[in-house]
């Protein structure tokens, strides 16, 4: 273990998430020192070692030969995660891999073997675990504060920002594994499941509203739990104007908490005691960076030997469940995820 009071890291991947990381590394976890930046690019490479004080590289297998960093940040599109890992995890280094862990559930066997092999903190980077709204509506689920939970609703619509790219590597199946579902539909899929518990079947239908996008654009699915509790799952990423939604809303015998999206949503609880709703958190509470506080948490393993709040088979409850709404949607069946 780590025995220094910081980390020397590489960004593996220097796009507009590494851009994301590195706010939340200053506002969370100054511990991270970013002395390498890989990316196939040179020039985002560059850039990304100017502005954090690295080495650039354009090829991790470079970078582990002649950087120095005892982590990596893995922030690659979806395909290339098994040979990132695997090859930081054969040099003896600490990895936060961004989700989802591989396009299939072989791939995710390697990579924790791998990783097991190494005996080096892994973790899977998933934000929504450290959502202040997701962790206060889990406090309060478990306070009792709705009552017993009957169903719950999660929502994901978004824009698609090309940023001059026409084509992103996230319109291709092959890299990405699928569509919103394997991707950002996953943020969605944690917080039901730290809330509901394991999602046991799923039936679902899956649209191409964004037709030069090879995987699923559109998708609505019901989840069943374990528990007997349904869920509902909604998710369209299009090129739309943008408009105010509930994210979530969880219903129980008792009450109800529904979280909006946006800079300006709000977190509120309606209950006997709150008739015309509570807001649960602040506006700069629901703001605070929940990669930061991640890569926080990715030092507490390090540093301390400090158990992660979710280790890296927690992100295959995710996985299954967006390859059990394709099945689905092929099958026209409820599939057990």
């Amino acid at each position: 273990m780590t025995k220094s009071p910081h980390i020397n890291i590489a960004f593996v991947g220097c796009g507009g998430i590494a851009q994301t990381h590195w706010r939340g590394i200053q506002t969370h976890a100054s511990q991270l020192k970013v002395t390498t930046a890989v990316d196939i690019d040179l020039n985002q490479a560059v850039k990304m070692a100017e502005q954090t004080g690295g080495q650039a590289f354009t090829s991790l297998e470079t970078a582990l030969e002649q950087g120095d960093f005892e982590a990596v940040d893995i922030m690659l599109p979806h395909n290339l995660h098994e040979k990132a890992a695997t090859l930081a995890f054969a040099a003896g280094k600490h990895v936060i891999l961004e989700k989802p862990m591989a396009t299939t559930l072989d791939r995710c066997d390697r990579i924790l073997a791998a990783a097991r092999k190494a005996g080096t903190v892994f973790m899977i980077a998933e934000q929504s675990q450290y959502a202040r709204e997701v962790v206060r509506v889990q406090q309060l689920i478990q306070e009792g504060a709705i009552g017993e939970i009957i169903t719950a609703r999660a929502v994901m619509d978004e824009r698609i920002h090309r940023k001059g790219n026409t084509h992103p590597w996230r319109f291709s199946k092959a890299v990405t594994g699928g569509g919103i579902c394997i991707d950002g539909g996953l943020h969605w899929i944690r917080p039901l499941r730290m809330w509901l518990g394991e999602i046991d079947e799923v039936v679902a239908v899956l649209g191409h509203p964004v037709n030069e996008m090879e995987g699923e654009s559109l998708a609505h699915a019901i989840f069943r739990f374990t528990s007997g509790k349904i869920a509902v799952f909604e998710a369209l990423v299009a090129e739309m104007v943008d408009a105010p939604n509930e994210k979530f809303r969880i219903t129980g015998t008792e009450g109800i908490i529904v979280i909006e999206k946006g800079p300006s949503g709000h977190a509120r609880l309606y209950n006997d005691e709150y008739p015309s709703g509570h807001e649960i958190l602040t506006q700069d509470e629901m703001r605070e960076s929940a990669y930061g506080l991640e890569l926080a948490d990715f030092v507490r393993a390090v540093l301390d030997g400090t158990p992660l709040m979710a280790g890296p088979e927690v992100s295959l409850g995710d996985l299954r469940a967006a390859l059990a709404m394709y099945r689905s949607a092929d099958s026209g069946q409820w599939e057990k995820v």
